[in-house]
């Protein structure tokens, strides 16, 4: 069992987010704990006004919701008696007994779980402290519910890598609730597993799963309340069914909330950086591309190739994704060889190959009786004057590690050496 835990300062939100679920038809209200009616004869109101009153005794207190999503094995198969039980008993172990509570149990994941909402505030008006309550009180609790309920252990249960699928147009646009549920299947699973530095990166890998994210034309209302939505792509890239708006979401992947992560990654992807560099440098090296050809030789070493293309159809910008390690590069932020106009620039240049230009000068030299030059002095790499490269790939190895000569003499006063004082012996 592994238990997920959201502190908040909205009880509505909460339950919405809950009740919207069940509209939906992926989860059903199982229990009220502590309310004066049963479950079945509770509304919407009902809910929330025992939770609102309980709050009220302390308005002090801004953190006033405890939202908490306890997660099962797939393998496990539990009778809503059993959830029940299980839920009572997990806030009873962590400091919440006799708190009122709400319980849900969704179905819109590969596993079971529940939702509980309660809140913070007892009875008598002091407040529950949440300070380390997940590393705490929380894992205690898990491991005793696990031993006394015979559930399989967080530990004890396989990862799975989440594997992210595109959003199904054809079945999402017909609907909101449905354009909704597809586009935060890839949302959920792109936001926290790649690494993006700014929306265009962000746009660029969610556009290979069939969903776009726009932030509205400079003096709109959508670009000057620096909002952004979502939307589903069909497979020519247009947008189509309706738009979502970012608070929409449950998890509210904000232009705010995306900043704090813009910030985050920028770091963790500067070591991985290089590797996307050298694979581009490679495929460029011994031979010309199209940018097609291109975009196909980095496929198969995992990095989509991600064209950014004006109304017209004018190539302004390139983004690179690699998959092996989830990181997203703008081409200017890897150098200018690797923007645009560096790679068009790199592919458009009709001079072949060094390295078959030398063999073809070989052949000729040994037809004409002349002898052919040596490969390191002929190959002068000339794919692009913006590369950076002036010789072959052999002769800056061999430079490399060749040993130094020549060079101005060293001065004497670096020569010379400082005498060591000698030790007075009485």
């Amino acid at each position: 069992m592994v238990a997920v835990i959201h502190a908040g300062s909205s009880l509505r939100s909460a339950l919405n987010y809950n009740e919207r679920k069940v509209k939906e038809g992926v989860a059903d209200f199982l229990d009220a704990g502590f309310y004066l009616q049963s479950p079945q004869q509770l509304n919407f109101q009902s809910k929330l006004s025992r939770l609102a009153a309980r709050s009220a005794l302390n308005t002090q207190v801004k953190v006033n919701t405890l939202h908490v999503s306890l997660n099962f094995s797939p393998d496990e198969k539990l009778s809503r008696q059993q959830l029940k039980a299980i839920a009572g008993s997990y806030l009873a172990k962590i400091g919440f007994a006799k708190q009122p509570y709400l319980l849900y149990e969704h179905r819109d994941s590969g596993h079971p779980h529940v939702h509980l909402i309660t809140t913070t505030i007892k009875a008598d008006g002091s407040a529950i402290r949440l300070h380390n309550l997940g590393r705490n009180q929380s894992e205690r609790a898990r491991k005793e519910l696990e031993a006394e309920f015979g559930l399989i252990r967080a530990q004890d249960q396989k990862t799975v890598a989440y594997e992210l699928r595109a959003a199904d147009v054809t079945v999402a646009q017909y609907g909101k609730s449905q354009t909704k549920k597809a586009i935060a299947s890839v949302l959920q699973g792109v936001l926290v597993q790649y690494k993006y530095c700014s929306v265009a990166e962000l746009n660029a890998v969610l556009s290979q799963y069939n969903v776009g994210v726009d932030g509205g034309r400079e003096g709109s209302r959508i670009f000057q309340n620096k909002g952004l939505v979502f939307r589903l792509l069909d497979a020519r890239g247009n947008k189509t069914g309706v738009p979502i708006k970012a608070s929409d979401f449950h998890f509210r992947p904000t232009l705010k909330a995306l900043s704090l992560r813009f910030a985050s990654n920028e770091t963790e992807r500067i070591k991985h950086k290089a590797r996307v560099k050298n694979l581009i440098d490679l495929a460029l090296l011994n031979r010309c591309h199209s940018l097609q050809s291109l975009r196909g030789a980095l496929e198969k070493q995992g990095v989509w190739m991600v064209l950014r293309t004006s109304g017209q159809g004018d190539i302004y910008g390139l983004t690179y994704v690699d998959q092996k390690t989830r990181c997203v590069f703008n081409g200017s932020a890897l150098g200018k060889a690797y923007s645009a106009k560096g790679v068009l620039e790199r592919c458009a240049d009709p001079v072949e190959s060094p390295v078959v230009a030398w063999q073809k000068q070989t052949e000729k030299a040994k037809e004409t009786g002349q002898q052919p030059a040596k490969k390191e002095e002929f190959i002068v790499f000339t794919t692009s004057p913006n590369y950076g490269f002036t010789a072959s790939p052999d002769s800056l190895i061999r430079d490399l590690f060749s040993a130094e000569t020549g060079g101005q003499p060293v001065p004497w006063q670096l020569k010379k050496t400082r005498k060591r004082k000698r030790r007075k012996t009485n």
